[in-house]
């Protein structure tokens, strides 16, 4: 890191998916010197881990290439991965910022060619995956992931299987030495851009998502449909692998409760629509999907879309907050509740149940590492006490990815001001 260069005329943005990215191109292609940091091996966020975006239904590696290209031909732009904020101080114009990075135990010399991967022995839940698959210690993040750079896991360190790793590279990119380092930059603005993660359902007990293997959450299920994902692309139960050509969708799980999430999240609704339309890409007419829902929040162009699922006979929707999940002999997991349109009582049999769960900060309300103003649900407000540090994306808000782009196209905009006044002042 000792290569980075910043001043009061540099803007930080503190996240690698959708919003830090798009902020970030975005104020470097106006001509600002900017550094992109990211805790993770690789950037991409949320979104890399999405099988299709909605509403157009288009694969997230499209615009995921775009952007990596529009990133590698900007020389105002540096990025460090592996690297978070540990500590702010100063005020809008000049803040001063340490970072730490830890070590990756790989250098740039990797070329990706997978020889590390192959000669190790070593397994772990892939974070990628929502813990559903294994990945090897030595390991790229996901199939685009950039920098396109292996990563040790920091377990293998010390263990007959790094020597394994490291033998293997013909490139000398492994460097088992590494440590974990930290410096101290001064930057005008900052872009806090560290999204979003789902909410924890394991946390609403009554669904059962702790305890019956054929409950997963929404996210869970995304990773499904991935040909690259846990089933290789197959809707599948977990508990023995069959084929779940029965599946019920329950929204508001977790959300709109005073006991979980007291907000709406937006885009539970219109993930679920978006999700049926796997069904019918997997199985034609050989499926049935039920949402169970309170009310469905869908305008504007989503609305249409919500008029096409519903128009699909082998979709289903049901007005009820479902009560509580049990498990019949057979493994399937059964919805109790009652249908509030007609007031029947229900106990129906599913071959898998999709949660879908909400969004909450990744950041808790008390993690910041400097005072900004956040709401009850730990987004941060937009407001003047805040200075020189602009929420970007799921940081202020629970959105969909056009409005998260949107907003953080809007907060870079922000830091440029900022940065502008300085080089105003100074010069």
């Amino acid at each position: 890191m000792s290569d980075v260069i910043a001043t009061n005329q540099t803007i930080l943005v503190v996240g690698g998916g959708i919003s830090g990215v798009t902020a970030a191109i975005e104020a470097a292609e106006c001509g600002k010197q900017v550094i992109l940091v990211e805790k993770n091996p690789s950037l991409g966020g949320r979104v890399s881990q999405l099988y299709k975006y909605f509403p157009k239904l288009c694969f997230p590696s499209c615009g995921m290439e775009i952007n990596l290209r529009r990133m590698k031909a900007n020389r105002n732009l540096n990025i460090l991965t592996m690297t978070e904020v540990s500590a702010v101080s100063g005020e809008s114009g000049n803040y001063s910022v340490t970072l730490k990075t830890s070590p990756r135990y790989v250098n740039e010399n990797c070329t990706a060619c997978g020889e590390c991967e192959k000669a190790v022995e070593s397994e772990f839940d892939s974070e990628y995956d929502y813990g559903m698959k294994k990945r090897k210690g030595a390991y790229l993040p996901f199939n685009m992931s950039y920098p396109q750079r292996y990563v040790i896991d920091p377990a293998m360190i010390g263990t007959p299987d790094a020597q394994k790793a490291r033998d293997a590279c013909k490139y000398g990119a492994i460097d088992l030495d590494m440590q974990e380092s930290e410096t101290t930059l001064t930057v005008g603005a900052i872009v806090w851009a560290t999204g979003w993660q789902p909410y924890d359902a394991d946390k609403i007990q009554p669904y059962g998502h702790d305890r019956y293997d054929n409950v997963i959450s929404s996210v869970e299920f995304e990773r499904m449909l991935d040909p690259f994902g846990p089933t290789g692309g197959k809707i599948v139960r977990p508990s023995d692998g069959k084929e779940a050509k029965d599946v019920a969708f329950i929204q508001c799980a977790g959300s709109r409760d005073r006991n979980h999430l007291r907000h709406c999240s937006r885009i539970c609704c219109m993930a679920t629509l978006k999700q049926t339309t796997y069904l019918r890409e997997k199985y034609a007419d050989d499926f049935k999907a039920s949402v169970y829902y309170i009310d469905i929040r869908a305008i504007d162009r989503i609305d249409d879309f919500y008029q096409k699922v519903q128009d699909d006979e082998n979709v289903s929707f049901i007005k009820s907050k479902v009560a509580s999940i049990t498990e019949d002999k057979e493994g399937n997991p059964v919805l109790h509740g009652v249908d509030t349109e007609g007031y029947n009582r229900y106990d129906n049999p599913h071959d898998l149940v999709v949660l879908a769960v909400g969004m909450e900060p990744s950041v808790a309300k008390d993690s910041f590492p400097i005072d900004v103003v956040v709401n009850d649900s730990g987004f941060i407000e937009a407001d003047e006490k805040n200075g020189g540090i602009f929420a970007a994306g799921c940081s202020s808000d629970a959105l969909d990815v056009n409005r998260a782009v949107q907003s953080a196209t809007a907060s870079a905009l922000r830091a440029i001001q900022v940065v502008n006044r300085v080089a105003g002042t100074e010069g």
